[in-house]
């Protein structure tokens, strides 16, 4: 908690941000950072709620009441060694994370919740500012040697606290740098890649190592999943190296939508756009894919769809429209989406604000294109919802008389991704499948049907949120600590499955 009465005395202040006009011209971050008086200000803002909900609102368990009270006491050395405790890079989280743990927290039932992201993002700036982040190589080698595959958020995590417990650790990544969909799927303005950089060179002081552009498989992957990779490592040959194998490679496969002219030049799923556009940013090379003068649709209504909005602003485009095939979410909680639960509530982005039409109940009949098969427009029809019997939307139907064109020479499809791709990696290692395709694994033991072969993240629970790779990524190491020695000393975010002896003796 922070100051008693705090949150009866100070409003929210939320971090501010670059007018549109002038970050509509460049790639870099535009997000100003709380100063130490107002972080301090938000953090007398935590209440004595008593039973702190935000801890479990975030999936990395953070221990968020105790760096509000040490930030109010401008404490920020232990408020750091607080926050590191749980979480491998609150750098990230305190860019790009939804923040769950605001919509949990108990002052947001009839007010403003604290900004703790906000905090964390102070918190970790300023530890990194003050020369106090630093590498932690273990004292003690235990001989024992893993390989993780997939160098993005969960994988980054596992290895590190591996690594920190005394065991040789490498990192195989397709990609030419580490980071994952982190780097590569989101844009350069919500979190700048040096911040990745940084914590891979903290890594390797720690003794991990990591080997870029290598894909490990047999066999390519498909067209739909970028791959940069030059070199190739067999599966057969991972579990000869290394005592034990954590897949991480993510939700690869994008949603499609399959209906007339989806084979016209200018339908591209997101990935396609924005990972050459981050390559762009890094000076690799330029993006063939342009929004430039454009009229572009964006099909999908979450946090990809408006990276795409954001990315096609700055590349000038002529008119942007993104809709959503769902009903346009509420403002304010609905009764099937009670605190402390993560409400689906209607978003506005930094991206909307910088030039966007959205609409809502939208569904795509077919794509148009002209005699050379190039895009010329799409036709769309809207569709009424009928709700459940808790208010969600389950149901829906076409509105007579409502289909129509609208011009566009392109078209992004970010409606998510399904599960990882099973061709290559998954098959040749014999892991089994859940039944919504994703490496079966429960979230005690990350453990797969295949001897030392563990899995994390994306791969494992499907699509999610940079903060829960990282939650997986720690949780699953600590069970590789375990399936190595017998015992960890890695911590747990849930203690009471240490009491229990689930998770490792102590």
């Amino acid at each position: 908690m922070g100051k008693v009465t705090g949150f009866m005395e100070f409003e929210r202040v939320d971090e501010t941000y670059e007018a549109p006009v002038k970050r509509l011209h460049h790639y870099k971050e535009f997000v100003a950072a709380l100063t130490d008086e107002e972080a301090k200000v938000q953090g007398a803002r935590c209440m004595d709620c008593g039973i702190p909900f935000c801890n479990n609102g975030c999936p990395v368990n953070n221990i968020i009441p105790d760096f509000n009270d040490l930030v109010f006491h401008s404490d920020w050395k232990n408020a750091l060694d607080v926050l590191q405790s749980t979480n491998n890079f609150p750098e990230f989280t305190g860019r790009i994370c939804p923040a769950p743990c605001e919509a949990a927290c108990t002052l947001g039932i009839n007010s403003t919740a604290v900004g703790i992201k906000s905090i964390e993002h102070a918190i970790i700036d300023k530890g990194w500012e003050s020369g106090w982040v630093k590498p932690q190589p273990s004292k003690t080698k235990t001989g024992k040697k893993v390989a993780v595959v997939g160098g993005g958020p969960a994988g980054m995590a596992a290895a590190q606290q591996l690594a920190r417990v005394g065991h040789d650790v490498t990192v195989f990544e397709k990609n030419d740098r580490v980071g994952g969909l982190l780097r590569y799927g989101i844009p350069d303005f919500k979190m700048e890649k040096w911040l990745i950089d940084r914590r891979v060179e903290q890594m390797q002081a720690e003794g991990v190592k990591f080997e870029t552009g290598v894909f490990v498989g047999k066999e390519a992957i498909g067209a739909e999943v970028k791959n940069y990779s030059n070199k190739t490592v067999s599966p057969e040959q991972l579990m000869k190296d290394f005592d034990a194998v954590v897949i991480t490679g993510g939700a690869e496969q994008p949603r499609d939508l399959p209906v007339p002219g989806r084979e016209l030049a200018g339908v591209h799923y997101a990935l396609e756009f924005l990972i050459p556009q981050n390559k762009e940013n890094a000076g690799d090379f330029k993006n063939e894919i342009r929004a430039t003068d454009k009229h572009v649709v964006v099909i999908g209504g979450g946090d990809t769809g408006s990276d795409c909005v954001g990315t096609s602003n700055r590349q000038s485009a002529k008119h942007i429209t993104q809709f959503e095939l769902l009903p346009k979410p509420p403002e304010t909680r609905a009764a099937y989406m009670p605190w402390p639960t993560y409400p689906m509530l209607l978003k506005t982005t930094t991206s909307h604000e910088e030039g966007v039409e959205r609409l809502w109940n939208v569904a795509t009949k077919a794509f148009i294109g002209d005699a050379n098969g190039q895009l010329k427009g799409i036709q769309i029809v809207e569709v009424a919802w009928t709700a459940s019997a808790d208010g969600k939307p389950a149901h829906f139907k076409e509105v007579e008389g409502s289909l129509r064109e609208i011009p566009c020479e392109l078209v992004l499809l970010a409606m998510g991704f399904m599960h990882p791709q099973a061709k290559g990696l998954i098959e040749q290692l014999g892991v089994e499948l859940d039944e919504r395709g994703n490496v079966k694994a429960n979230e005690q033991k990350f453990k797969t049907n295949q001897d030392k072969i563990f899995t994390a993240g994306d791969m494992r629970r499907g699509q999610s949120l940079v903060v829960w790779a990282i939650s997986e990524g720690r949780e699953c190491a600590r069970q590789v600590d375990f399936y190595l020695m017998g015992s960890s000393l890695l911590e747990s975010k849930d203690s009471s499955l240490l009491s229990n002896g689930v998770y490792a003796k102590q």
